[in-house]
This record gives C-alpha cells, structure tokens and sequence, in this order.
C-alpha cells in the first residue's frame, strides 16, 4: 500500500445502500465500506463469516433466533452458514472484510458486483 486510506473520504464518494465499495486487499481479503439503509435479504454465506464493523448509525442484525444490536465502532461477525438480514432505520456507515469475491447476498446471480472506491 502506497497511502493512508480515509474511509470518511471513499464513503463520501458514493450514495448507493447495499453497494459495498472496496478501499484495500489483503490475504486474500476485501476491506470494504458500504452504506446501508432498509432492510437487505435474508441470505447467508456457505464458505466464510460475515464481519460487520459500525463506523456510523445503529445497524440491527438479524438472526432467526435473535436480533443483535451496534452501534458506532462496535462490530459482530455472523458464523459461516448462519442466515442474517442487517436492518438500516438510518443511514448506516460500515466497515466490511469479506475472502475476495464473496458476493454479498451469499449468491453470485444476486450479488452486488464488487466496485472499488
């Protein structure tokens, strides 16, 4: 890596919820900011977790058995396999570490295609 990376920066270069944009790679892996707003589809993921770091707002996830609750700089990471939908009431910023190419609906036909930022 060349340069520091701003996140306020590259979140501020984009409008649409649920597009993730990715800022770096490393092993094998995207960091990635989104923007979320509304709900998103029940999915899940087969072959990896799925890390959520809040860096603004109040993001609910749900779980079938229960809903966890972040808040700005807190983070939860959902098991490989378990389904989830994040739930935006307002604009949410967050941070997002996926392997590279992990769709983010859990299938490549609906998936967001991966932009960088």
């Amino acid at each position: 890596m060349e340069d520091r990376i701003n996140l306020a920066e590259k979140l501020a270069g984009f409008s649409e919820h649920y597009a993730p944009r990715t800022v770096a790679t490393y092993n094998g892996h995207d960091v990635m900011v989104a923007k979320l707003y509304g709900e998103f589809i029940w999915h899940h993921h087969d072959d990896t977790d799925d890390f959520f770091l809040v860096l603004k707002g109040e993001l609910d996830i749900e779980l079938r058995e229960r809903t966890v609750h972040l808040g700005p700089g807190e983070l939860f990471i959902v098991p490989r396999g378990v389904e989830h939908r994040p739930v935006a009431h307002s604009e949410v910023e967050l941070l997002l570490i996926e392997p590279t190419g992990t769709p983010n609906t859990g299938d490549v036909g609906t998936a967001a295609p991966r932009r960088l930022a």
